[in-house]
């Protein structure tokens, strides 16, 4: 089934963020139908840094070829502000549909860009982002690699310019909206008014972030038919980073943390040592 095909089908598609393809083989495994590439998760594992714009399209691309070698799902990458102009656009569509992206989540920021759920966001004119998004639906190869269309006017202009901009997002060709970082329950329940049942909706659960914490059952019934997690790996593997280094650089031994790791045998098994080696064993001609 394509991505299309099941943003249309309930229940609401719940996609985790990955940042490389370890983490993405594990979400694989875990039973989930679709990953979530973000630009913060690469700024923050690759680059020790914020999300703020740092990570780049060749940073992001590499990172989408590696983790498409190692699983089939629907990848959705965060394609940031299309990193130019509507030319840099339809480059970034080219180049991250060949690495294997299966939707590409624009903006319509301005530089320099930043994480939805900062302050101090600034944004392009809308028609501005309505050409990005034509110039990108003109470029790809496959009508089935989808165009996310995404705003961050709430938090600069308010809740009905945002409306207002993702109603000219998808007039432009935008197959599915994200209307970033609404501020209460009442404004993603006033979202789901104006475009449910016209559009895929992508909502996006940041701990700490501006948007109250809803399940994914929440955000189905009210129209939802995608949410993303995007750093909650990050998080949760650097809190556990922290400890493990801690705890090494108290003890001098991995033997006090040993229950919150996989042993030697438990990763290779993750990571499918012994399937690979048997494969390469069909191969040997000796």
């Amino acid at each position: 089934m394509t991505l299309k095909a099941r943003l249309s089908l309930p229940p609401i598609l719940v996609a985790p963020g990955v940042y490389d393809a370890l983490t993405a083989a594990l979400a694989e495994a875990a039973g989930f139908e679709a990953l979530y590439l973000s630009g913060a998760a690469v700024s923050y594992t690759r680059l020790g840094r914020p999300d703020i714009g740092l990570a780049n399209l060749s940073e992001m691309a590499d990172t989408l070829a590696l983790i498409r070698d190692r699983v089939a799902l629907p990848i959705v990458i965060d394609a940031d502000t299309g990193f130019g102009n509507a030319l840099n656009a339809q480059r970034t569509m080219r180049i991250y549909e060949r690495a294997g992206a299966t939707a590409l989540q624009i903006e319509d920021q301005s530089y320099p860009k930043r994480c939805g759920h900062l302050a101090d966001k600034s944004l392009i004119p809308a028609a501005e982002m309505a050409g990005k998004i034509a110039a990108m639906a003109d470029a790809r190869h496959s009508v089935e690699t989808l165009i996310i269309a995404r705003t961050d006017a709430i938090a600069v202009e308010g809740l009905e310019a945002a409306l207002d901009r993702a109603e000219t997002y998808l007039e432009a060709g935008a197959d599915a909206l994200f209307i970033e970082a609404p501020q209460s329950e009442e404004q993603l329940a006033a979202v789901t008014a104006r475009f449910a049942g016209r559009a895929p909706l992508m909502a996006n659960m940041v701990e700490g972030g501006a948007t109250p914490l809803q399940s994914a059952a929440d955000l189905q019934a009210m129209g939802f038919a995608l949410v993303i997690f995007p750093g909650g790996i990050v998080r949760a593997l650097a809190k556990t980073a922290e400890a493990y280094y801690a705890s090494l650089r108290a003890h001098g031994s991995n033997r006090p943390f040993a229950a919150r790791m996989f042993d030697f045998a438990g990763l290779n098994e993750r990571v499918g040592t012994e399937e690979m080696l048997a494969a390469g064993r069909r191969y040997d001609r000796g």
